[in-house]
């Protein structure tokens, strides 16, 4: 798997995040594996171990985001941006070998495919923030 297929499939677990309480979603990641029979062991254990991290981190990872939104809460962002933007949030905050200007442009391909057209500019705008925030 590319690393961008790794990280829709984490982006479609960390969907359900809202919709299942933290205990709830290892069953989530376990039922997601599955899904991906076939695939490597290696890349089955990476979506599980940076999901895990980031559902552990998820305070952190949504006070981030909520600094950067200026008049919005995370209540009214949709939840496939605030999925996408806890990935790329987490790259940045806490994974040195992915340039933030990758986990940015990876969040912004992301939102084309599973968000509307205004989206990728909200969302875009939003992780620059983060960018800037976190680098100084």
């Amino acid at each position: 798997m590319l690393r961008s297929q790794v990280r829709e499939e984490i982006f479609k677990i960390l969907f359900r995040y809202p919709f299942n309480s933290t205990e709830e979603m290892n069953e989530q990641i376990e039922f997601s594996v599955e899904e991906l029979e076939g695939k490597s062991d290696k890349n089955i254990n990476y979506i599980r171990n940076k999901t895990g991290d980031i559902i552990s981190r998820i305070d952190k990872i949504d006070s981030c985001i909520s600094d950067c939104c200026e008049g919005w809460s995370i209540g009214r962002i949709g939840k496939a941006e605030l999925a996408i933007m806890r990935i790329a949030v987490y790259e940045i905050m806490f994974e040195e070998d992915i340039p933030s200007s990758v986990a940015v442009n990876e969040a912004v391909e992301l939102t084309k495919v599973y968000c509307d057209e205004d989206a990728k500019g909200f969302v875009n705008a939003v992780l620059a923030k983060v960018v800037k925030s976190v680098e100084g």
